[in-house]
C-alpha cells in the first residue's frame, strides 16, 4: 500500500511479504470450505489463479492448452459462494480480512507483475 507523509509518498510491501491465508467455498455445499495458507500475498494470488486453472484443466480434461483472460479469471472469483483473505499485519500482529472485491484488484496487479517479468 502507498502513505504520503509530508508530502512524500511512502511505498510500504510490508502487506505484499506477510503471512496470508485464503479462506474458499468452492461449492454452495458448507463442506466444500477449506483453506490455503501462503507465506506472501503474491504467493497467494498466484494460488488463486492456480485454482482456476485447475477447475478449467477438470472441467475440460482432453484440451491440451486452455486459455483464459482476466474477465474468465474475475467471473470465476465472483461465483464462488465464498472468497476472503486475511493477511497479517505485522504493525498489529493481527489477520486483516479483505473480499473479493479487493483480491480481483490484487489479482489483477499480480498478473500484470508477471507479465513485465516476463
Amino acid at each position: 500500500y502507498q502513505r504520503r507523509v509530508r508530502g512524500c509518498l511512502i511505498i510500504c510491501v510490508t502487506v505484499r511479504m506477510s503471512h496470508t491465508i485464503l479462506l474458499i467455498q468452492h461449492t454452495h455445499d458448507r463442506k466444500s470450505r477449506t483453506y490455503y495458507d501462503y507465506n506472501t500475498l503474491p504467493d497467494a494470488m498466484g494460488g488463486v489463479c492456480r485454482l482456476f486453472e485447475t477447475q478449467l484443466k477438470e472441467r475440460n480434461p482432453k484440451e491440451r492448452n486452455i486459455t483464459y483472460d482476466v474477465k474468465d479469471l474475475f467471473h470465476y472469483i465472483d461465483t464462488l459462494p465464498d472468497l476472503g483473505i486475511l493477511i497479517l499485519s505485522t504493525k498489529t500482529q493481527s489477520y486483516e480480512p479483505h473480499d473479493k472485491q479487493w483480491i480481483k484488484h490484487e489479482v489483477l496487479e499480480h498478473l500484470k507483475k508477471m507479465a513485465q517479468n516476463k
